[in-house]
């Protein structure tokens, strides 16, 4: 008879991370004491990020041969650009277990009395976008996210995952991969809408657990400022060469006013011509009447005498 004997051995290799930290509220001077777990001898990383999520401190260390650790990671110093207040995180990375990793927020404030403060992130979503804009024209949308005041950075497909527009049809476009990166925390995307009526970008900010809205609304119409402004000029072209031309016709005039003017001066010349002319014929044909009536009349006598000689003779 076989007897087979499974004996479990402990598996001392099982994935083991703790952390801890002395507090979760600091202020100024005081350090940041992390403490926790691992396996033994394993090295880990320590990171500590800010609240816009940049690594501020980075440190490597070995924990003891029961896989106990402790550090200090940092001393807080006095509160500027580089340390603001806020939210931040520690962050511890195993090198032998899969590379798990343990986070912990803490709260880096004026003071660190011992009142009951939340930590928490608080994330602030604003959206900008034209007022106006025309059908067919695209449209740039800037976002800008912000935890405890400071941009926050990342891939803009995950931290805006959720954001969409509203079309005027009252249908839903997701905008998931439409955003690319101009700043930490500053985003952008070109939209080109496609019907007349109101478009609102709802933009959803994601991170650390933490979610924020915001939005903004662009009327498209048919046609934007800029092609009325394009209008106005052409309007502008136009009245200016119908304001040449007129000045042209207008010298024309001015020309033929001078012309007429002229030919007038040369009718009254003509008229008084004729009139000269009428006068002179009118003189000749006295005279001539003068000189034509003696003549009918000695015609007319001899005539008469030889009609007189004639009568006599028979």
């Amino acid at each position: 008879m076989l007897i087979i004997l499974i004996i479990q051995v402990p598996n001392s290799f099982s994935e083991t991370l703790e952390l801890f930290s002395n507090t979760k509220v600091y202020s100024a001077d005081q350090p940041l004491f992390v403490y926790g777990k691992g396996l033994p001898n394993e090295n880990l990383i320590i990171r500590l990020f800010a609240p816009d999520e940049t690594i501020i401190k980075f440190d490597q260390i070995t924990t003891n041969d029961d896989g106990t650790f402790n550090h200090v990671l940092i001393i807080w110093p006095e509160s500027s650009t580089s340390f603001p207040f806020g939210t931040y995180t520690i962050e511890i990375i195993s090198t032998k277990q899969n590379g798990i990793s343990q986070k912990l927020d803490v709260k880096f404030t004026s003071t660190a009395d011992l009142v009951d403060v939340p930590v928490e992130r608080h994330i602030n979503t604003l959206v900008f976008a034209p007022e106006t804009t025309a059908v067919n024209q695209p449209l740039r949308v800037f976002v800008q996210a912000t935890s405890d005041g400071l941009l926050i950075g990342g891939d803009p497909s995950k931290l805006l995952e959720t954001t969409h527009v509203h079309l005027p049809s009252g249908k839903v476009q997701t905008l998931t991969n439409a955003f690319s990166t101009l700043h930490q925390g500053l985003y952008y995307t070109d939209y080109t809408p496609t019907e007349e009526g109101t478009y609102v970008f709802h933009v959803v900010a994601f991170s650390q657990g933490t979610i924020s809205h915001g939005s903004v609304a662009t009327t498209v119409i048919s046609q934007d400022i800029r092609g009325i402004s394009n209008q106005i000029i052409e309007l502008n072209s136009i009245l200016s060469q119908t304001s040449a031309e007129l000045d042209t016709l207008k010298s024309e005039i001015e020309g033929f006013g001078s012309t007429l003017s002229s030919a007038s001066t040369n009718i009254e010349k003509s008229t008084t011509s004729i009139s000269s002319s009428v006068t002179n014929i009118e003189e000749a044909s006295s005279q001539l009447n003068s000189l034509f009536f003696p003549i009918v009349a000695s015609i007319g006598i001899i005539v008469a005498l030889q009609i007189a000689i004639l009568a006599r003779r028979r």
